[in-house]
């Protein structure tokens, strides 16, 4: 940097060049986050995080950028679309065969598309002024990406607590750069929520206990992704076939009309992922699991979570000879998470199948 630097000029810049690497919107704002940590550390004191220590992990940084990483001034926030050029995705849902995946996790993992687009945005930036002090994050690094966002102009914050945009809805990833540029900050987005609470409404097991408030504890995508352990009993039979993650919020969002397919093509659903049922995942072994979920978000679970998932979903599905084989065929699996989830499903079917039809067992033993 030289103190000739038109930093309004390379602020409009960036913006440009972060449009051509394939971002949707660019904003920039400061490091400020005052409510925002008290908020959360009120939201941590009432254990909505569950199992998620990181998030309590790193004290004031996760709200202080500055602390993070020494000398940041501002923050430069990109969005990028994902939403997958399909039909409703909730015919999924309706399907009592089908394999729910968020659809966020259909295609490349979206950690290492955008960290490579924003290592790219920050050679440029490079290129313009010399060094300068910068670290990328996608959803990687103790940092409150959607509060950021906000502040940058990206969206605001809905009751449901995901990011929305008056032109795109909430199909977006979020990522960004600390950096040390005095740069000008762009204006924060306001709130458009305003008396709906179709997200509240349509949650599945309840999870957001008041506007702008999720109990983590509740909520599908951490069960399926976050939890290690066992799934609550009482809340198996509101996951439906949801494997991993869960839309319904912003399947049902209004906003969420104006939200377009997205562009890049590592975010396209790789392995028929938008199309599988759940008796083919489970028949996945480990080495198919980890083979077919490469490059994909849906690794990190590993394939035991991946069973248990499944053996839920299919617990919830409607008695077949066929699932109760599939499931028959698990029950010595090495894990006990696995057996567990999978013995509650095969007592859901037996449940099912003598108030339904005593001859059920007939085809099977």
């Amino acid at each position: 940097m030289t103190e000739s630097t038109d930093f309004a000029e390379l602020a409009r810049n960036i913006k440009r060049w972060g449009q051509e690497l394939g971002f949707q919107q660019v904003g920039i704002t400061d490091t400020a986050l005052d409510d925002v940590e008290t908020r959360l550390q009120q939201w941590l004191e009432q254990d909505y995080h569950g199992e998620m220590q990181w998030m309590a992990r790193h004290g004031t940084k996760r709200t202080r950028p500055a602390e993070l990483v020494n000398g940041t001034q501002r923050i430069i926030c990109v969005r990028m679309d994902y939403l997958p050029d399909e039909p409703d995705p909730k015919t999924i849902l309706q399907d009592p065969h089908a394999a729910f995946i968020s659809r966020y996790a259909l295609g490349r993992d979206y950690h290492k598309v955008i960290r490579r687009r924003l290592q790219k945005l920050a050679n440029r930036i490079t290129q313009e002024v010399g060094c300068f002090g910068y670290r990328a994050f996608v959803d990687s690094a103790p940092v409150m990406e959607k509060p950021l966002a906000a502040k940058a102009g990206l969206g605001w914050v809905g009751k449901h607590t995901n990011l929305l945009n008056r032109k795109a809805g909430s199909w977006f990833f979020l990522g960004g750069l600390c950096t040390n540029l005095p740069l000008p900050m762009d204006s924060a987005a306001t709130d458009h929520c305003g008396q709906c609470t179709a997200c509240i409404d349509c949650c599945p097991t309840q999870a957001i206990v008041a506007p702008y408030q999720v109990d983590a504890r509740r909520c599908i995508s951490y069960l399926t992704i976050e939890l290690a352990g066992s799934i609550p009993v009482a809340l198996r039979p509101l996951i439906g076939n949801r494997i991993y993650g869960c839309d319904d919020c912003q399947q049902c969002c209004p906003w969420n009309r104006f939200a377009q397919p997205g562009e890049e093509p590592d975010f396209a659903p790789r392995q028929g992922l938008d199309n599988s049922t759940l008796l083919s995942l489970f028949t996945w072994t480990e080495q198919e699991f980890l083979q077919k979920t490469q490059g994909s978000a849906i690794r990190r679970i590993g394939h035991v979570r991946w069973l248990r998932n499944i053996a839920v979903a299919l617990g919830n599905a409607v008695p077949e000879p066929a699932i109760y084989q599939a499931l028959a065929q698990r029950i010595s699996h090495p894990s006990a998470l696995v057996v567990e989830h999978v013995q509650w499903a095969m007592q859901q079917h037996r449940y099912k199948s003598i108030c339904q039809s005593p001859k059920f067992y007939e085809n099977i033993i």
